[in-house]
């Protein structure tokens, strides 16, 4: 399966867990594109048989900046082949900020839904105030994302 992974990171973090999601999938026999600076014709060449995003979190809430752009030719553009695409969300954040925790991944999240995509599992939000690891914090739903691709 061809799995398109798309990435938000103001830190590092959200792509770093990005890369660790890429080694992990394509070692379960899946092709990958990963591109932090992904574009929407990047993405429509690949022909995406399954989505995953991983972001952070900014501001109020917020997606980064570096998302953004990729983010507004989907939710324009609708790409109607990616209707019915398993899919899922990886969000970072800080609970310490209370109503605004993993906003960047509940964009996303909604933005899949628009598209159709269907999510195979509910969204991993990964607390900064609890851990310094958020890669291996992602393996085990990672693993799962992996057996509802093969499912």
């Amino acid at each position: 399966m061809k799995v398109a992974i798309v990435s938000g990171s103001v830190y590092g973090s959200a792509e770093e867990v990005a890369r660790h999601a890429q080694a992990i999938i394509k070692d379960a026999g899946h092709e990958v594109f990963f591109n932090p600076r992904a574009t929407l014709a990047d993405l429509q060449a690949f022909a995406p048989q399954a989505l995953l995003a991983v972001t952070s979190t900014t501001g109020l809430g917020e997606l980064p900046d570096n998302i953004l752009p990729l983010y507004s030719q989907l939710r324009d553009t609708l790409p109607a082949a990616w209707r019915g695409l398993p899919g899922g969300v990886i969000a970072l954040g800080d609970a310490s900020y209370g109503d605004t925790f993993c906003g960047g991944g509940e964009q996303m999240r909604e933005l899949f839904m628009e598209l159709g995509v269907r999510e195979v599992q509910e969204m991993l939000r990964l607390d900064a105030s609890e851990s310094v690891t958020p890669e291996s914090d992602a393996e085990p739903w990672l693993a799962g994302f992996v057996s509802q691709l093969q499912a």
